[in-house]
């Protein structure tokens, strides 16, 4: 498959394997969802994807090269990756922290270019009107759209993003994941780490289903989140409302209890 792919990859952090033999495939033209209770290796798999964090055994391959054997430079223009939320930006200016997604392709000194990717970037996270604000002075959700225009500025093929809709509102969280979609219908592979299972099975292609480091199961939405698999995975059972999965109760009980006032 072509792609960014990896084949049997293990990691071990601490004295603790956190990822055991994954294979996993992002193609252009899909959303591919990571899904998983946390803890479960989705967020390690996503940084080895990216080459960020090394793997200890397996390959990654990017369009038919090993991602290992590729320049910085060269893997910053084909991989977009978009963190969970660290440190508090500096109070420097939105358009100018956004302008920073197109570090990796400096030595064109395209400025026009730039300012396109930049501008369109605002466009998609809806953040044209904040651009002259000081970063410091954004709402949680605000910044969210921050990182991710800035990870949009790249332009990069593939785009990683962890837990990326995580501090928004859903309004907020639909518009990012509409993003995602309309990305991909133009060709770029998304890979995205979620939590919301309503979102995951609505906008993504494929999800790839973690726990304990392992990649327990992938394939179509409808393949994956069924109510044994949730059950297996999570302890919680799902509902079907029209095409969404709702998570619902508790394996053991207490969410009913709750529900009842038992």
């Amino acid at each position: 498959m072509t792609g960014l792919v990896a084949r049997g990859v293990t990691l071990s952090l601490g004295g603790r394997t956190v990822l055991h033999e994954a294979c996993v495939a992002v193609a252009p033209g899909e959303v591919v969802g990571v899904i998983g209770p946390n803890g479960a290796g989705k967020s390690t798999l996503l940084r080895v994807l990216s080459g960020i964090q090394p793997a200890d055994a397996g390959e990654v391959m990017l369009e038919g090269r090993a991602l290992a054997g590729m320049t910085p430079g060269d893997r910053a223009r084909r991989l977009s990756f978009l963190p969970q939320e660290g440190e508090p930006p500096p109070p420097m200016r939105v358009e100018d922290l956004v302008a920073l997604g197109r570090l990796p392709h400096r030595a064109a000194r395209d400025g026009a270019r730039d300012r396109v990717a930049v501008e369109c970037a605002l466009a998609e996270t809806g953040l044209l009107d904040l651009r002259d604000r000081p970063a410091s002075r954004l709402s949680g959700g605000e910044r969210a759209r921050l990182r991710l225009a800035r990870a949009l500025a790249v332009e990069a093929p593939y785009l990683l993003a962890d837990e990326p809709v995580a501090a928004l509102d859903p309004a907020h969280a639909l518009a990012v994941m509409a993003s995602f979609a309309r990305l991909a219908r133009a060709g770029m592979g998304v890979a995205v780490v979620l939590h919301d299972l309503t979102l995951a099975g609505r906008f993504c292609h494929r999800l790839v289903l973690m726990r304990d480091g392992r990649i327990v199961a992938q394939g179509r939405p409808a393949e994956i989140l069924t109510d044994g698999a949730m059950r297996a995975v999570y302890g919680v059972t799902v509902r079907r409302v029209g095409d969404a999965v709702v998570p619902w109760s508790l394996t053991d009980g207490r969410a009913e209890d709750a529900r009842t006032g038992s």
